[in-house]
């Protein structure tokens, strides 16, 4: 199970804050009433209560009151966090957050057991092993769901057209994430890579992919990126990985209450500024790949093909606050170059081209994916095998290349 689910600014502790928010002095005199209510459960509660536990429930409390990308992490879930910037770890393989009070799917990991079971972006998790996720936090379903290899899960999804939910049992695996992969030489010059997320190594990944695509006979004369189900991961591996393809510009702005707007800027020097792109997005590419998306759209390098983007556009930066805790806060949101917020709007290709489905029998399998319907007839609406998508921005870039222009995509669409 992961959960990248946040444009990771730098980790920092509670001390290293060097400015104290506007704050009405009333709020720490108010604090009394938490004080006594902590009094009266300590004293009178049925049963002696835990103190860490009331602590960690107090402030789990107050931040579920702001976002749902502002968490509180024990020193369990804070470290379940590392690992997923590790990228490899037991589970099904779920990129989850909470939209519309909902625990949803933003997407699948590749290779996972979650991918193979034909889990999709925009499901939502109704149960996990027959408990509700109502009100369940993000920390507390990442961990429901992690778990020993071969261990068994039933998730209950909820999936949009469907009048009832579709039962799952899946068998946990070791989930391993490779950020650049499939990388395919199309023939006259043409490339095709995915970005499956954005960890610490993706753009060393994505340079040494592509000086040796272009040490093939002909050359690297125009390039496919893949972002479909990439949600997300480290806002500096974004901004390095539009910076191969800028040579100037602002890349991505922030906004927060607190300090001025930020701005990143192309850094380096933009070897590959006329190369052909074609990015490929669809419901699950979130976060960093909306900021590589929305970057290289903006500045006319690359034609976007599929269909609109999630849409999480605010950014967390993890403060730990002693004895191995930590909390997750939204500190601002950020904005493409020309200013266009991707907060709950995504961003819409300029070729929109949906995934055909079709309706296949349900696979029933004790060893592999158990799957079942409830009042309906055992069938599913699955992706068909051929990927349309791919084939069109094939398609777009042979002509894009033929025409021989090395110039934006906006100038060679126009």
């Amino acid at each position: 199970m992961l959960v990248l689910l946040w444009v990771l600014a730098p980790v920092m502790t509670a001390g290293a804050a060097t400015a104290r928010s506007a704050t009405s002095p009333d709020l720490y005199q108010e604090l009394d009433l938490f004080a006594k209510a902590l009094h009266f459960v300590r004293e009178n509660y049925v049963e002696t209560p835990d103190d860490q536990e009331l602590l960690y429930g107090a402030i789990r409390g107050m931040m579920k009151s702001l976002d749902p990308y502002t968490t509180f992490m024990k020193p369990e879930n804070y470290k379940e966090l590392q690992l997923d910037t590790r990228g490899r770890f037991g589970g099904v393989g779920i990129e989850v957050t909470v939209r519309n009070n909902r625990l949803t799917v933003i997407a699948p990991i590749d290779g996972s057991p979650a991918s193979r079971a034909g889990i999709r972006a925009g499901d939502e998790i109704l149960k996990i092993d027959g408990t509700s996720t109502k009100n369940m936090t993000l920390g507390d379903a990442v961990k429901k769901m992690r778990g020993k290899r071969g261990q068994k899960i039933r998730l209950s999804l909820g999936r949009e057209g469907r009048k009832s939910p579709l039962q799952i049992v899946l068998r946990r695996d070791i989930v391993k994430i490779q950020s650049v992969r499939e990388i395919e030489e199309l023939g006259e010059g043409l490339a095709y890579l995915r970005i499956s997320a954005f960890q610490q190594d993706t753009t060393d990944a994505l340079e040494a992919a592509l000086n040796r695509l272009e040490k093939q006979e002909s050359g690297l004369r125009g390039l496919i990126i893949d972002l479909r189900n990439n949600p997300g991961g480290l806002l500096s591996e974004a901004v390095t990985v539009s910076d191969k393809f800028l040579s100037e510009g602002v890349i991505v702005k922030t906004k927060s209450r607190s300090a001025p707007a930020q701005e990143r800027y192309s850094q380096l020097d933009g070897t590959r500024a006329e190369l052909p792109i074609v990015v490929l997005v669809n419901k699950g590419s979130a976060s960093a790949a909306e900021i590589v998306a929305g970057a290289l759209q903006d500045h006319g390098r690359a034609v976007l093909l599929g269909t609109t983007t999630f849409g999480k556009g605010s950014v967390q930066t993890v403060y730990e606050i002693g004895e191995g805790a930590a909390v997750k806060l939204t500190i601002a949101r950020y904005y493409t170059p020309s200013g266009r917020s991707i907060h709950e709007k995504g961003i819409k290709p300029d070729i929109e081209v949906a995934i055909k489905t079709k309706a296949v029998e349900v696979p029933a399998s004790d060893d592999e994916v158990e799957a079942e319907l409830e009042g309906e007839a055992e069938t599913v609406e699955v992706e068909v095998d051929e990927d349309l998508q791919k084939q069109k921005a094939i398609d777009y870039l042979r002509d894009w290349v033929a025409a021989g222009k090395k110039q934006s995509f906006r100038r060679y669409r126009g």
